[in-house]
């Protein structure tokens, strides 16, 4: 759908795992426009499936680059033809996947400045990258060079407290390290090193964008404390990196105006800012418009939960990010495998296969669960790392099984109680004002968010995340307007349509599961234990 005319347009783009995806919105935050490109079916010439190669050792999983930007170029055609006025845009910002990263081949950056109108940005970049293809964040081939970096740093727990994460295969530093060692030519013929989101900063530029803090966060190399590249680090990865990677900037910035290529090809005005792009994840939390002390869980097939955190305290699980709205706070974010799947399990095997069962045997039994506590790792967890189905009664005692409406109780709150213990190690607190944002499949059923609820004592309101991305971009584009003037972001997006209210705390919940938690915690420690291998 066209924009009224003359009305200022923000927009924000996604350069997500299997497509391109873009939302325009006005100055009332309303979405005026949306659009996609799906790489697989409309990039056929790539032959990816979901968006990547996974190669033939099945660790490495990588993307073509030049399909990213011949998506782009696919994506500004749409676009014009639905009527789109690029004119109006007064800023845009965006996001990408994570961890991938770009690498620049000697002589892009003056490539990137004298960009022709005439042709597509495929024809004009496609001898610009060093290395054709990108790795991803679903690649694994890179333990060793994760072993190298946390024995350089003095172990796992010293660069989580340096960097906000343990190593991690998929983090951008390991995977630099890999080809530094693996293909030092290319290596040798790099200019730059972008993660996919300041890449994507850098088409939109002419001129090579700076990493922002929030997805700079997600390499293992800055130092999230000082936000300033950590030489011990960079040492441990390759040489002369401070100078790939340029020094990284706040992830309001306005990195400057759109270039001629874009105002000449597409009609966008000389005065459109384009504003620092950023990781997908922190993009997410932009959309979610999360606050201080709020916290935003997903229920899908895997469980991710997305705090706003003051004082972190890095763990061995988890991650904690630079915060992308408010440079001075961060963000934390934890994976959970066992969501969506064992839920559909214990509602099949105790509950008939039905979710009204299944909410029935919620709604009969006590908060707290006569103290009965289950553990449901059907297929090996990560956090924390452990395996099996593990019950226990109200003395701590293993017990082989339990009735049906117990079972389904102790998968619930096991999961929640889980979620909380994790959030709360990283330095996440529950403030008065705190709010849970449920998101995903199971955020339709009430009776799980009245537990959701009752185990962290606050309020659960319900979001649709379907485009909280592309969203999130779009509300950073406009704020980063107004940022160093010293506008917040909430400021910002206050008009925006608020979440509903789902479920409150029942007056026990406190007092039951702040001692729950702590039995749980124990519980877990006894777990871990008796299945380490």
């Amino acid at each position: 759908m066209a924009a009224t005319p003359d009305s200022a347009l923000y927009l924000g783009f996604d350069f997500s795992t299997q497509q391109l995806k873009v939302v325009a919105i006005n100055e009332n935050l309303n979405v005026v426009h949306q659009n996609n490109v799906q790489f697989d079916s409309e990039l056929p010439e790539f032959r990816t499936r979901g968006g990547v190669h996974i190669h033939a050792d099945r660790l490495t999983v990588t993307s073509p680059v030049l399909m990213w930007v011949k998506a782009l170029d696919l994506l500004l055609d749409k676009m014009k033809r639905a009527g789109l006025d690029f004119s109006c845009v007064r800023a845009l910002s965006g996001s990408g996947q994570q961890h991938g990263s770009v690498f620049w081949r000697r002589g892009a950056s003056q490539t990137l400045r004298e960009l022709d109108p005439d042709q597509s940005l495929t024809q004009l970049l496609q001898h610009s990258f060093s290395v054709s293809d990108s790795p991803v964040w679903m690649d694994s081939s890179s333990s060793q060079q994760c072993e190298d970096l946390q024995a350089a740093v003095g172990g796992a727990l010293r660069l989580a407290e340096i960097t906000g994460s343990r190593a991690y295969e998929r983090f951008t530093g390991n995977q630099i390290a890999k080809l530094l060692q693996n293909r030092p030519n290319e290596y040798q013929d790099t200019e730059r090193i972008s993660l996919v989101s300041s890449f994507a900063a850098s088409l939109f530029l002419g001129d090579y964008a700076a990493i922002d803090y929030s997805d700079g966060s997600g390499m293992n190399l800055l130092d999230i404390g000082t936000r300033t590249w950590s030489e011990i680090c960079l040492e441990a990865t390759a040489p002369h990196l401070d100078q790939l990677l340029g020094a990284p900037q706040p992830s309001t910035s306005v990195l400057g105006r759109v270039s001629s290529y874009f105002v000449r090809r597409f009609g966008f005005s000389e005065s459109c800012s384009v504003v620092a792009f950023t990781g997908d994840n922190p993009a997410s939390l932009a959309g979610m418009r999360l606050q201080q002390g709020d916290i935003a869980v997903s229920l899908g097939t895997s469980d991710t939960v997305f705090l706003w955190i003051q004082q972190p305290r890095p763990a061995l699980q988890g991650h904690v990010f630079c915060n992308p709205v408010d440079w001075q706070a961060y963000m934390a974010l934890l994976c959970f495998k066992n969501g969506s799947l064992t839920r559909e399990r214990i509602r099949n095997e105790c509950a008939g296969a039905s979710w009204e069962v299944f909410s029935s045997a919620l709604k009969e039994t006590p908060l707290g669960n006569n103290g009965n506590i289950g553990f449901y790792f059907d297929t090996v967890e990560i956090t924390p790392p452990a395996a099996g189905v593990h019950r226990f009664d109200l003395d701590d005692k293993k017990v082989s099984s339990v009735s049906p409406q117990v079972e389904v109780r102790a998968l619930v709150e096991g999961q929640f109680l889980s979620r909380r213990l994790y959030a709360e190690r990283l330095g996440y607190s529950i403030i008065p004002g705190t709010r849970v944002l449920a998101t995903g499949g199971a955020s339709s059923n009430k009776e799980i968010l009245q537990v959701l609820s009752d185990v962290f004592n606050a309020p659960v309101y319900t979001i649709n995340l379907s485009n909280s991305a592309c969203l999130g971009s779009a509300y950073r584009a406009l704020h980063g307007l107004v940022a160093e003037s010293g506008v917040s972001f909430y400021d910002v997006v206050k008009k925006a349509a608020e979440p509903q209210l789902a479920a409150s705390p029942h007056p026990a919940a406190q007092e039951v599961y702040n001692q729950m938690l702590q039995r749980y915690a124990q519980l877990e420690e006894r777990v871990l234990r008796e299945t380490r291998p």
